[in-house]
């Protein structure tokens, strides 16, 4: 399939996720296959006033849904898909390197490794100047595919 470069305006026709809690600024993405992306944190990112003072960095769950939600684009430009709510049901093997500091950017790559049935599985990673800061595999699922798939019950 043709890559997609998607600015913050149509990465939101894609998926749902609006300010503050967007974490992409920008995607080149390969419906079904790969996405690469990144987050420029700034002053104006919620968290940064709270975790922590006197250390302020991205908290590593959000790092993962920044992973998380680049991954999902993977899925949701392929035709039928856009606009749908995914939802994350497992994860695995995270790994939170390296703290990420307001000024810096977070850049980031997935890859969609199956999808079947609503189901897909990915692994991705957040790297900043470079160096690992952030890697996951996980499950994510269209649920209104899923539907379609259940076995009938009487």
């Amino acid at each position: 399939m043709k890559t997609l470069n998607l600015d913050i305006n149509l990465i939101q026709e894609y998926q749902r996720n609006r300010f503050p809690y967007l974490f992409i600024d920008s995607a080149k993405v390969i419906p079904g296959k790969s996405a690469v992306g990144y987050r420029n944190l700034t002053d104006k990112d919620f968290f940064f006033e709270v975790h922590f003072p006197g250390d302020p960095n991205m908290p590593g769950m959000l790092q993962i849904e920044a992973l998380i939600q680049l991954a999902a684009l993977t899925v949701l430009t392929l035709p039928g898909n856009k606009g749908k709510v995914m939802y994350l049901t497992s994860s695995k093997n995270i790994k939170l390197s390296r703290k990420i500091h307001m000024g810096e950017k977070l850049d980031m790559e997935a890859k969609l490794i199956s999808f079947k049935r609503g189901i897909a599985k990915c692994s991705a990673i957040g790297k900043v100047k470079g160096e690992t800061a952030c890697k996951a595999e996980f499950t994510i699922v269209l649920p209104d595919t899923l539907k379609e798939y259940r076995v009938a019950t009487n």
